[in-house]
């Protein structure tokens, strides 16, 4: 058995309305979610699961969900090219309300700026939930968007961040118009 722990006020967002969220990511994977809904704890039986990849894809599932993902945006981690990354802020700032305040409006930016400005460039999603930053990203943007959060989370200015992604997203579009010519 796996088991996953996710906060509990993000329980009713991984079961959805009707269990409609529960279902399919069952139906996606074949694996049935145990719901512990008073604890959030989340169990499942990896055997049951035919491909050997699918209970990493479950796990990333339910853990994008308790991060604070939509449900729409954690089911692409189903698809072959998209990964999950989890930030804690307590590794860039001290355990203090203040400082957690702080260092998450950096990553949003001032009415949403920075997230927008980081999911549009890279076409990654960001939740910002509780003492963590995680990314959806695709395995070919992933290392650019993880590499902007670390830059805003470790203190580096805005413009700074904001140069550093439109000039690798330059070089990867570039690097992919080369590959196909």
């Amino acid at each position: 058995m796996k088991y996953i722990r996710i906060p509990k006020e993000r329980v009713g967002v991984l079961i959805g309305k009707d269990g409609e969220t529960k279902k399919t990511i069952e139906r996606i994977s074949h694996v049935h979610l145990e719901i512990d809904s008073e604890e959030g704890d989340i169990a499942f039986n990896e055997q049951e699961a035919k491909d050997p990849l699918i209970p990493l894809k479950v796990e990333d599932v339910v853990r994008a969900i308790g991060r604070g993902f939509s449900p729409e945006h954690a089911l692409r981690l189903f698809g072959e090219e998209t990964e999950l990354y989890i930030f804690d802020i307590y590794d860039y700032a001290r355990k203090k309300e203040d400082h957690l305040i702080r260092v998450k409006s950096r990553v949003i930016g001032r009415e949403g700026k920075t997230k927008r400005v980081i999911e549009g460039l890279t076409g990654g999603v960001l939740a910002v939930y509780g003492h963590t930053v995680a990314v959806i990203a695709d395995f070919e943007t992933m290392d650019i968007a993880k590499k902007a959060l670390d830059m805003l989370l470790s203190g580096s200015e805005h413009p700074t961040v904001y140069r550093y992604l439109e000039r690798e997203m330059k070089k990867f579009h570039l690097s992919r118009r080369v590959g196909r010519e």
